[in-house]
């Protein structure tokens, strides 16, 4: 159990993981204070004299019952913002990235298969000892005699 548990944070994606949070939360951190420090201080000028921002307080005299817009504008503003640069500095690098890796997979020249390099060695030997070279899978009568047109014979 403790070694499942060790090769899970070995695995190197539980370090990326930690990462990623650590940047995430200092980031959200100096978002929301751009957020607040700026944004929130300009919608509160729109607001008027007696208005605290985008408010309104239910009750009157009661700070608690006060409904905060400008809180919810604020916190909008901030999620598009942190949403916005995510995707930007990381999702979209990201993604060129995973597209170049496939290309260059795709454009390269694929490893011979394990059947393909065994017939390559038949045909090797059988050049050898002078015999026709086999296209494709040998039948049974083509591998044992030697006998054929060069094809695979088709059964019936």
């Amino acid at each position: 159990m403790l070694k499942g548990f060790k090769d899970f944070l070995m695995r190197g994606n539980i370090i990326d993981l930690a990462v990623a949070v650590v940047v995430g939360s200092a980031f959200t951190a100096l978002v929301t204070a751009f957020t607040t420090s700026i944004i929130k201080p300009l919608i509160a000028a729109t607001g008027g004299g007696n208005v605290t921002g985008l408010s309104i307080e239910i009750v009157a005299g009661n700070k608690a019952s006060t409904i905060d817009f400008a809180a919810v504008i604020n916190a909008v503003i901030t999620f598009l913002i942190t949403a916005a640069v995510v995707y930007f500095l990381f999702v979209v690098p990201m993604n060129k990235i995973s597209e170049r890796r496939k290309k260059g997979k795709e454009d390269g020249q694929s490893e011979p298969t394990d059947v393909e390099l065994l017939m390559e060695i038949r045909n090797l030997l059988r050049a050898e000892q002078g015999l026709p070279r086999i296209e494709g899978l040998a039948t049974d009568e083509e591998a044992t005699t030697g006998t054929g047109n060069g094809k695979a014979a088709s059964r019936n």
